[in-house]
């Protein structure tokens, strides 16, 4: 099944990093690094995990102003137990794979997004084991924009 993710993944980061970027993370020391980005398209907000102006991203997080919890996408989903499926039974088939698309959603209270903004690291679990996603100073307030902006009640 998170095989299926990549594609849809690699479509949604690919209109997420060609949609109209509002906040960005500044450039990371070393072209080509992975980090966070913030962006709004329309009234949703999107924070991501992978290379800036690619197709390449291993988490992405969306909501609307007044949402409650984050549809999480990727290959890397947050090691939390509050993770649930965002539907139950089949799941809708992903125009790019021909696979199941797969969503899960998060609370915005979770700690693995309290965490990573406030700490700058997120427990990740991926199909090659458990690992960290990291957050920079200024990426941490890009992820604090994004709750805060997640919790508000207007766009």
């Amino acid at each position: 099944m998170l095989k299926s993710l990549l594609p849809a993944a690699a479509a949604l980061s690919l209109a997420v990093l060609g949609g109209q970027a509002m906040t960005t993370a500044p450039a990371a020391p070393g072209e080509g690094a992975a980090g966070w980005h913030l962006l709004h398209e329309g009234p949703m907000a999107k924070l991501a995990y992978g290379l800036a102006d690619s197709d390449q991203v291993a988490l992405m997080l969306t909501c609307s102003p007044g949402d409650r919890t984050a549809a999480v996408y990727g290959d890397a989903q947050p090691r939390s137990p509050a993770l649930v499926p965002a539907a139950l039974g089949p799941q809708p088939i992903d125009p790019l794979s021909d696979g199941e698309a797969f969503e899960t959603r998060l609370p915005l209270t979770d700690a693995a997004l309290t965490g990573l903004a406030r700490g700058g690291r997120m427990a990740v679990q991926t199909e090659a084991g458990a690992t960290q996603l990291r957050a920079s100073r200024a990426e941490r307030r890009l992820v604090q924009n994004f709750l805060g902006y997640c919790a508000s009640s207007h766009a």
